[in-house]
């Protein structure tokens, strides 16, 4: 499927998203509130097939937090990549897709544990690598005057 034709199927999707050609892959922004079904929808259709999820990042954008998903369908060899901005910035969520690609459980407690995103419907949402008091070091407003670390 050419980025073209899968742009135009992503848009039959409707959930309000937005899509369009990036740098090296085709990108979609959805609204955090259409995300969950949106991805299920991609990795359901046949025409689509995104049964491979390769990555999961947060990122922290100082007025807002992302949630970026890199996938790949290995049926249709073409792969995308799927934004959605966390339900606020103080205390940051999205749906977790672990019930749709177990390979993101790692990915959001990784991203819960450095940037303190919470994943809504996680089955095992803990820290991976700090303690509970250590606070989430590369978040944009983090200081740490214990360990000196700094920005």
């Amino acid at each position: 499927m050419t980025n073209e034709a899968l742009i135009a199927a992503i848009d039959k999707i409707g959930a309000e998203a937005e899509t369009r050609q990036g740098a090296q892959y085709v990108e979609t922004f959805v609204p955090f509130a259409k995300m969950h079904g949106f991805m299920k929808h991609l990795k359901e259709d046949d025409n689509l097939a995104f049964d491979y999820l390769i990555c999961v990042s947060g990122v922290d954008h100082a007025d807002h937090m992302q949630m970026v998903y890199h996938l790949e369908s290995t049926k249709h060899n073409h792969m995308m990549v799927v934004k959605v901005k966390t339900d606020g910035r103080e205390t940051p969520a999205v749906d977790s897709v672990t019930d749709l690609w177990p390979t993101a459980e790692f990915h959001e407690r990784e991203a819960f544990d450095l940037l303190g995103i919470h994943f809504n419907n996680h089955p095992d949402l803990r820290r991976m690598f700090l303690d509970d008091n250590w606070g989430y070091p590369l978040r944009k407003d983090y200081k740490d005057d214990i360990h000196i670390v700094s920005r």
